[in-house]
């Protein structure tokens, strides 16, 4: 069968992904998949660069990689495009990515701010939505705004998906998460700060949440 592998919020935390995609490839146990990351790869935790770097490498062997973009990622990417949005960035945790490239804008590599820059919003398969922050349901997917896509927090209590499609998601951090409903699953943990990071496996022919969760576990901080 064949399976998707769903990574969350990141925001520098390097050491989680590089065991959630030792973790993913064990899993697969040489049958490959798809690995679908779900953007904030930058800001908050201690290695944004090493996040990036690890993400440009590509994925695993036998695997396809989809790196969405996250709302940090796009507050990284436009500081580094207009420096009039400087200040925001480093108010909303730019300054710890910015230490990771040792407190040089002028360190931080072109590629890293065009990659950011370049991360689809939307990915798509027969049963599922993968989507940074989530959807409104009420309109076409051509007509999403990149504010929904990248911003939305579900009401809680919230339980739909996107018609059919089980919409999965980050952005709003459930420490005690992940949070797993009828039509949507959000599987940020705060992982940068908890040091817990939860992977959702999905059949890719079977509608619905996860069939399994990988949980990573490194330091927390704070």
């Amino acid at each position: 069968m064949p399976l998707t592998y769903v990574i969350p919020d990141l925001h520098g935390r390097t050491d989680l992904l590089e065991e959630a995609l030792a973790r993913i490839v064990a899993h697969a146990a040489g049958n490959g998949g798809t690995i679908v990351a779900l953007g904030d790869y930058a800001n908050k935790g201690p290695d944004s660069r090493g996040v990036i770097e690890t993400l440009l490498q590509g994925p695993p062997e036998g695997f396809a990689l989809v790196a969405l973009k996250g709302n940090h990622d796009a507050m990284m990417a436009d500081a580094l495009h207009d420096p009039a949005l400087m200040t925001v960035w480093m108010e909303k945790g730019g300054r710890a990515a910015l230490a990771s490239y040792d407190g040089d804008i002028a360190a931080i590599p072109q590629e890293h701010a065009d990659w950011l820059d370049a991360r689809p919003l939307l990915h798509g398969d027969a049963h599922r939505l993968y989507v940074h922050a989530g959807l409104d349901p009420m309109l076409p997917l051509a007509a999403q705004s990149e504010r929904v896509l990248l911003t939305k927090r579900y009401v809680n209590g919230e339980t739909g998906g996107y018609g059919a499609r089980h919409v999965v998601h980050g952005h709003d951090n459930q420490v005690d998460g992940p949070l797993l409903v009828e039509g949507r699953s959000n599987l940020d943990t705060c992982a940068w700060r908890t040091g817990r990071l939860t992977i959702g496996v999905f059949d890719d022919d079977v509608p619905g949440g996860p069939i399994e969760l990988i949980t990573v576990q490194g330091a927390a901080i704070g």
